[in-house]
């Protein structure tokens, strides 16, 4: 009996008509049947939030008179979760969210639209890869494909841990210079963040931030280390949060109130 392709789900946080999800589409058709649901527009940066209190609206989208996909006016995870529940014809084999332009390190996957959809398919049993470059300005897309075809390949073939997600990160560099893949540990350090105050037209005072990862601050085993020194950085990532070895210690502080 002859198996069906599998089924690959893109989506991403910087709505549907990204670069980087059209350049995905492409590489990954190479590997199955391919399905878009993506966000209507730009979403970076809102981590794990869902639609709760207002409609979701899903609209089909034409490229060259041709069906691309489906938008939807919400969030990464709200387009995973209607994907998986609503518009797919059955559960997808792979989830695929990017191509991200920047890198998703550190603490920034807690606030990542990209690494969110691919927990998000986690969550709900369906193994998943946030992927990213390492450039936000004109990022070269085309070096990025081969290291993600590769890793989507493996994960097809091999499957994921039940609620393991992979966040991986691809230096903005030719194929042929990148070092090879590191499995690493997500990097720890905070942003460097600041707030410029800025005046609008009308005199009112807004704030505008902006940060940076500090690097030297990490060591081998972390993202930000492996991706820094041309390594395509790929962290395993689970959705329990709970800071398992210290609760002993914490156990032993509250007995004694």
């Amino acid at each position: 009996m002859k198996h069906a392709a599998p089924l690959i789900l893109l989506t991403n946080d910087d709505g549907i008509h990204a670069e980087g999800l059209r350049h995905l589409r492409t590489a990954m058709s190479k590997l199955g049947q391919v399905s878009i649901v993506a966000p209507e527009s730009e979403q970076s940066a809102v981590g794990h939030s869902i639609t709760l209190y207002e409609p979701i609206r899903v609209r089909e989208i034409s490229k060259n008179g041709s069906f691309y996909g489906h938008s939807v006016k919400g969030t990464p995870a709200d387009a995973v979760k209607l994907a998986l529940y609503c518009l797919l014809p059955r559960l997808p084999d792979l989830v695929v969210s990017g191509i991200n332009n920047g890198a998703n390190l550190g603490i920034n996957v807690l606030y990542s639209g990209t690494v969110s959809a691919a927990t998000e398919a986690a969550i709900l049993g369906v193994p998943a890869m946030a992927v990213s470059i390492a450039q936000k300005k004109d990022p070269p897309f085309d070096c990025a494909l081969p290291h993600i075809e590769r890793l989507a390949r493996a994960v097809l073939t091999h499957g994921l841990p039940s609620g393991v997600a992979l966040s991986v990160n691809v230096p903005a560099l030719p194929a042929d210079r990148v070092r090879g893949v590191r499995i690493t540990r997500q990097g720890l350090c905070k942003f460097r963040e600041s707030y410029e105050q800025r005046e609008d037209p009308r005199g009112d005072v807004y704030y505008w931030l902006s940060g940076e990862i500090p690097t030297e601050q990490e060591d081998e085993s972390s993202d930000v280390h492996a991706l820094a020194q041309g390594y395509v950085s790929v962290t395993p990532l689970f959705y329990d949060l709970t800071a398992h070895s210290q609760a002993k210690d914490l156990a032993s502080i509250l007995e004694k109130f």
